[in-house]
């Protein structure tokens, strides 16, 4: 009975990972603005969606929203620029974009659908409007690129893998970190490809793309001697970088 019961949950097993490859495979989907084909299951509406309903969350954990309109209509200036400028103004996505009063963090992140937030700590490193279309741009490329679409869906992906094997045997940990492992790779491109499409705005916008490096130094200047290697981050050491950010300069100037 035991060794019926084992085949029993093996075969499950193997039927539940079976259905999460076959669930990916059809998954497949043309990113028609970057030219890739991705993993994603969820419609732009639902990106969207899933963006307006973080954000008052995300908001709230940054402190709310900087209390100056001036500095926000700034910010919404710049963003509207690069998005009207580009082919960001194709997609469905509806880019908002958030200045948050949090002093401390230095950071700026999107969310599925358009919603861009920077705190002011970054902000006020800033040193002119060309650095801050880098870091709006970059992040307009991220909601462009999908990023966060793929990524959960490879996060779903690896969950299915992990129940299936869970219950066929005791292997879920293996596989979760096997699932870590690929979102963190991907973390890296996703970077890559946002300061690559970054560049491409700044330049259909009439900005300097060379402040993008500018901001690199200013985020490498604020990570201090004690920064994450790069094997240990999702985000790419500066140094690298800047030199692929040199290399989309020269092939977006062409």
């Amino acid at each position: 009975m035991r060794r019926s019961g084992l085949k029993i949950r093996i075969l499950i097993g193997v039927a539940i990972v079976a259905f999460a490859f076959f669930k990916k495979c059809n998954n497949k989907t043309h990113n028609p603005y970057t030219d890739r084909v991705q993993n994603i299951n969820m419609t732009s509406d639902q990106e969207i969606a899933i963006g307006l309903q973080s954000a008052p969350e995300m908001t709230q954990q940054h402190g709310g929203l900087y209390p100056d309109q001036k500095l926000q209509d700034y910010i919404d200036m710049i963003g509207n620029k690069l998005v009207n400028s580009s082919i960001a103004k194709q997609t469905p996505y509806k880019y908002e974009f958030h200045l948050l009063a949090d002093p401390n963090t230095i950071n700026a992140f999107a969310l599925p659908g358009g919603q861009v937030f920077i705190t002011y700590a970054l902000l006020s490193k800033l040193e002119n409007e060309d650095q801050v279309a880098g870091v709006l741009g970059h992040e307009i490329g991220h909601v462009l690129g999908r990023h966060s679409a793929e990524r959960i869906a490879e996060h779903e992906f690896w969950k299915t893998i992990s129940t299936g094997a869970s219950v066929g045997a005791d292997a879920g940990n293996i596989v979760n970190s096997i699932g870590s492992n690929i979102l963190l790779g991907n973390g890296r491109e996703d970077e890559l490809e946002s300061d690559d499409l970054g560049v491409l705005f700044m330049i259909n916008a009439g900005y300097n793309p060379e402040e993008m490096i500018g901001v690199m130094k200013i985020l490498k200047k604020a990570g201090g001697s004690n920064r994450t290697p790069e094997f240990q981050s999702t985000h790419p050491d500066p140094d690298n970088r800047i030199e692929k950010i040199k290399e989309a300069i020269r092939e977006h100037s062409k």
